[in-house]
């Protein structure tokens, strides 16, 4: 976190922050395909091919399908068709951050969407029909968080300045990318520490 002042406009991540945790969705996908349970994980942070096969699907240069066919035989997957919605098969929405976010937009204040893509995957998981007011993909436009373009061009698209938002994301690189274009910053780690800093930060009652 950062910034003591008012803020008056919400950004959130959604894998993590709008649904439960993904990498327990990961954990047990590794687990159903009969390998160790944080192979996923370790694999994303050894930040090699793996993560630089993630980065090109999150931006947009490779399809959902070519991810798979050279992501699975690292981790060990023989049965690549559909193993992106299989990691993402026990993912579901978090109805009190969604709610949150829609009290926040009810209030009158801004509220926008930063993912980063990974090509469509789970977004019907949440109903975010009128939740936000402007909304980035990052494999819709070529740039991926933590990137400080990607920040801007969200506030950009919701006609304020980044000083005046508060982003969402449970992951601390893309907090970090955040406060560094001079947002503040909420590492999300589930609603309960969440909205209270919601309520803070924007001066908004979310209960």
């Amino acid at each position: 976190m950062s910034g003591e002042r008012l803020r008056r406009t919400l950004i959130v991540d959604f894998g993590g922050v709008l649904t439960t945790n993904v990498f327990e969705s990961f954990r047990d996908f590794c687990e159903a395909e009969g390998l160790e349970p944080d192979a996923v994980k370790r694999i994303f942070r050894e930040r090699g091919e793996g993560l630089n096969l993630l980065r090109q699907l999150e931006r947009g240069e490779i399809a959902v399908d070519e991810f798979s066919a050279r992501f699975g035989p690292l981790l060990g997957v023989r049965e690549t068709d559909g193993m992106v919605e299989r990691l993402f098969a026990g993912v579901q929405a978090d109805d009190r951050m969604v709610e949150a976010v829609r009290r926040v937009k009810e209030s009158g204040r801004p509220t926008g969407l930063i993912s980063n893509s990974w090509g469509g995957v789970s977004y019907d998981r949440v109903a975010t029909d009128d939740l936000f007011d402007a909304v980035v993909i990052s494999g819709e436009v070529g740039v991926n968080k933590p990137e400080p373009e990607i920040f801007r061009l969200g506030a950009e698209r919701l006609g304020v300045a980044p000083e005046e938002c508060v982003f969402v994301d449970d992951l601390r690189e893309n907090c970090t990318g955040a406060e560094a274009v001079g947002m503040a910053a909420i590492l999300h780690r589930g609603p309960d520490t969440t909205v209270p800093e919601l309520e803070r930060l924007l001066g908004v009652d979310l209960t």
